[in-house]
């Protein structure tokens, strides 16, 4: 196969500092029954994981890789580390963490964040949990807020209830591979009632060259009950394809709500093929918050499915492509109950030849009488080499359904710049300004923290690349 690995990509500054790999266990490249059985080993698995482990891989080497998409011809999955594990052990006091993996966190924010503005922090490292707060006050509560693999010890009979049932091993080629590889990953239960006052966070760092991630967040919130959840990835770009394919399930309860922010900024040579999906039952409520930057190539289309009478779905959403980069995005909503209601509000950008793809779906069933759903898809090119596209799919089975759809794509205005530049603002800072107003409906349902890396990400993309 010829090697088309390499993808230019732009200076990131702290994100692409890379450390020297320290690694206490890692398994060899490709995947087979006794990388899996050494996988579950080391981490001690009960016996039900790892047959449920072992029947993936064989779903995953029965499954086709999808076409449906974008190109992922020269992602080599025999040629990838499916498990890497740091030289230490989880951490519950920062001062504890390892020298060069603290630096590491330290420079993206994670301890200064944590300090103001978040009740409890996990930090991943390849394919690990390296640390783990949580406030005093939210564990009297009943919350629970820790990694999969502790929950898994510590909290078995939930997370066997709950664990990759709403995404199954079954769906795709992909989510096959996560059930036999998932290493890593948050567990979240909010009992009936408790509201989270401050948001939690778990922020992901994949080091390892030529390595996936494969981290499993699964979280529950209770009748009543009210969570942010904040969720940070970031890579170093290296000169060969690393892999993220994780997976996130939500369960938002009755009159539950739940908003669900990530942020990724994935370095040029990633391929990101996450998938993620949340059930929300009567009268409940999910938000999704979604930042999509860098990766090579991205498949990502956060799900809601309103199964209870009343329950509703948001979605905000914005991705930027450039030079080399495709990524598709999009997300689905199935109205499975009477009187749900959806808003879908998706922008992205594309410059230097970078394509942005919209894929949508909308279902409303039969019995999801009295519905509504609004979708807003818009698109902006900063240069004739850019591409953009919108295919939104809606699929009503019902006539008693009130839906909505509106999509705009456009080149930067050259009015609004010729105006702004009137005023003595340079061109490639009139350019920033659009584009930071572009995106500031997202920008302002996030935390202050997470709104300023938001932009920063936006100006290193923008930065000496228009004007």
């Amino acid at each position: 196969m010829a090697s088309k690995t390499y993808v230019a990509d732009i200076e990131r500054g702290v994100y692409d500092i890379v450390n020297p790999e320290h690694h206490r266990f890692v398994v060899d490249k490709g995947l087979s029954e006794d990388i899996i059985r050494e996988i579950s080993r080391e981490k001690g698995e009960p016996e039900w994981m790892l047959k449920f482990r072992l029947e993936s891989l064989e779903i995953y080497k029965s499954k086709p890789v999808p076409t449906w998409g974008a190109d992922l011809e020269d992602l080599d999955v025999e040629n990838i580390v499916h498990y890497v594990r740091p030289d230490t052990d989880m951490k519950h006091s920062w001062d504890d963490v390892p020298e060069d993996i603290k630096e590491t966190f330290d420079r993206l924010g994670i301890p200064e964040a944590e300090k103001h503005s978040l009740a409890g922090v996990g930090a991943q490292y390849d394919s690990e949990v390296v640390y783990h707060s949580v406030r005093a006050d939210l564990l009297e509560k009943g919350v629970i807020y820790t990694d999969i693999e502790t929950a898994l010890r510590e909290h078995e009979d939930i997370v066997k209830a709950y664990f990759m049932k709403l995404i199954t091993n079954r769906d795709h080629k992909f989510s096959a591979l996560h059930g036999a590889v998932w290493s890593g990953g948050s567990f979240v239960y909010v009992p009936e009632g408790v509201e989270v006052d401050f948001p939690l966070q778990s922020y992901f760092r994949l080091n390892a060259k030529g390595a996936g991630q494969f981290e499993h967040t699964l979280i529950i919130v209770e009748k009543g009950a009210k969570l942010h959840f904040i969720e940070g990835c970031s890579a170093p770009k290296y000169s060969v394809n690393n892999l993220h394919a994780g997976a996130v399930e939500l369960f938002v309860k009755e009159d539950a709500t739940l908003r669900y922010s990530t942020i990724e900024n994935w370095s040029r040579n990633m391929y990101n093929l996450n998938t993620k999906r949340a059930a929300v039952d009567k009268n409940g409520k999910i938000e999704w918050v979604s930042g999509s930057f860098g990766s090579r190539v991205s498949m990502l289309y956060p799900m809601s499915i309103l199964r209870g009478e009343g329950a509703s779905s948001e979605f905000t959403g914005i991705t930027f492509a450039s030079t080399g980069q495709y990524l598709d995005t999009g997300t689905k909503v199935v109205h499975a109950a009477p009187n749900t209601r959806s808003v879908v509000n998706s922008k992205s950008i594309s410059k230097s030849g970078g394509h942005a793809f919209y894929r949508g779906l909308l279902r409303v069933a039969k019995n999801a009488v009295d519905s509504k759903a609004v979708a807003n898809c818009e698109s902006l090119m900063l240069d004739n080499e850019s591409k953009s596209d919108t295919v939104p799919i809606i699929e009503a089975y019902t006539d008693r359904v009130d839906i909505g759809h509106e999509a705009k794509i456009g080149r930067i205005s050259d009015e609004a710049i010729f105006y702004l530049m009137s005023r003595g603002i340079s061109e490639a800072e009139a350019k920033a300004m659009i584009v930071r107003g572009f995106v500031e409906p997202i920008t302002k349902t996030l935390p202050l923290e997470y709104a300023v890396e938001l932009n920063r990400l936006i100006e290193l993309e923008l930065e000496g690349t228009i004007g």
